[in-house]
C-alpha cells in the first residue's frame, strides 16, 4: 500500500524538483501539497505549487494549500532564483477561485488518517506551528514529520549560525521542535552531501514527458544561477533528499537528541541547538540525521525519476 505523504512546500528549485519526484513515485501517495512562504512571497509559493501540479498532471490530483498572505518571514530566497523562484520558468495555471488555507488542509488530512500521514516540511514551519497551536492534539496523530532544515555542525546558509528555513520563522520552529510529533530533522550539512550537477541532467527524463519538460526547463537555469552567483558547478536538493528519506530511510543514520531553535539571540537567531553531550540535561525529542549514503540516495533520485 502506498505511503500517504503530504508536503509542505515553498517552490523553489529543490522544492519543485521534490514534487516531481515525489508525484512520479507509484509507492507514495501525495494526499496534499500545501504551500508556505519562504523562497518566495506566499502567494508566489501557492502559485508556483499549483502550476507545477498542474504541469505534471498526475493521476490523482492532491490538495492543494494556500499559504497564508500575512505569514511573518525575515528573509527570502528570490536573490538566488529570481521573484518566482523558479529562474524565471514561466508555467501556464488556471486562477482557482476557491482556495483552502494551508494550515486547514494540513489538519483535515491528517484527521482524516490519523497516524498515517507523513508530513515533509520543506520550508519554513509556520503552517505547521500554526496548526499544532490552533489544534493541541493534532501533533500525536500526525505518523511522522521529516523537517528540512537546521545544521548539525556546519555553518548556516542564510547567517552564520542559521538555516534559510529555520531562520525564516525561527519561532515557528521552535513550536514545531518542542511539540510532540513524532519528527526527523534532515540538517542542510548532512543533506548537501547529495550533489547535483550539470552532467546528470542527460539521464533525467526529456522533455517528452511532464516530469522531464519541468526538469528540463528549471534545472539549466538553476545551475546557471549557482554558478554566477555563488560560483558553485552543482546544486543541493534537500528537498529531494528528504523525499528519498521517506523512501529508503536505510540509506540515513539517525540518533535521537536533544533539539532546540534559538530565537533572542543578536547573532545566533534561528541557530539549531542540538545538545550532544555524553549526559544530556534535555530530552531527546527529536531524531537527527548524522549521516547518509550519498551515493544511494542520488542513485535513488535518478532511478525514481526515470521509471
Amino acid at each position: 500500500m502506498a505511503r500517504k505523504i503530504l508536503l509542505d512546500v515553498d517552490p523553489g528549485i529543490a522544492d519543485a524538483m521534490a514534487l516531481c519526484l515525489a508525484l512520479h513515485d507509484p509507492r507514495l501517495e501525495i494526499v496534499a501539497v500545501t504551500a508556505t512562504g519562504g523562497n518566495v512571497s506566499p502567494d508566489q509559493a501557492t502559485r508556483n505549487v499549483q502550476a507545477i501540479i498542474e504541469q505534471l498532471d498526475p493521476v490523482r490530483w492532491p490538495r492543494i494549500g494556500m499559504a497564508d498572505p500575512d505569514q511573518p518571514l525575515r528573509t527570502d530566497g528570490r536573490e538566488l532564483c529570481g521573484p518566482d523562484g523558479l529562474c524565471g520558468a514561466e508555467f501556464r495555471m488556471a486562477e482557482l477561485r476557491h482556495r483552502h488555507p494551508s494550515v486547514k488542509v494540513i489538519s483535515e488530512e491528517i484527521r482524516k488518517a490519523p497516524e498515517e500521514v507523513t508530513i515533509i516540511a520543506c520550508g519554513p514551519l509556520s503552517n505547521l506551528a500554526a496548526a499544532f497551536q490552533r489544534e493541541p492534539d493534532l501533533a500525536t496523530q500526525v505518523g511522522h514529520l521529516i523537517i528540512v532544515g537546521g545544521t548539525l555542525a556546519g555553518p548556516g546558509n542564510v547567517t552564520a549560525a542559521a538555516e534559510f528555513n529555520i531562520f525564516c520563522d525561527a519561532e515557528a520552529a521552535r513550536t514545531v521542535f518542542r511539540s510532540p510529533v513524532t519528527k526527523t530533522l534532515l540538517p542542510l550539512d548532512v543533506s548537501s552531501q547529495v550533489v547535483m550537477h550539470y552532467g546528470l541532467l542527460d539521464q533525467l527524463p526529456n522533455k517528452s514527458t511532464a516530469t522531464g519538460r519541468i526538469l528540463q526547463e528549471i534545472l539549466p537555469r538553476a545551475f546557471r544561477a549557482y554558478r554566477q552567483r555563488l560560483g558553485l558547478e552543482g546544486i543541493c536538493v534537500p528537498e529531494v533528499v528528504a523525499v528519498v528519506a521517506a523512501l529508503h530511510p536505510e540509506l540515513f543514520t539517525a540518533e535521537r537528541l536533544a533539539c532546540d531553535v534559538e530565537v533572542a539571540g543578536e547573532l545566533t537567531h534561528g541557530a539549531t541547538v542540538l545538545d550532544r553531550r555524553r549526559l544530556s540535561e534535555g530530552q531527546a525529542n527529536m531524531d537527527v540525521v548524522l549521516d547518509l549514503d550519498a551515493e544511494g540516495a542520488l542513485d535513488s533520485i535518478l532511478r525514481s525519476l526515470s521509471e
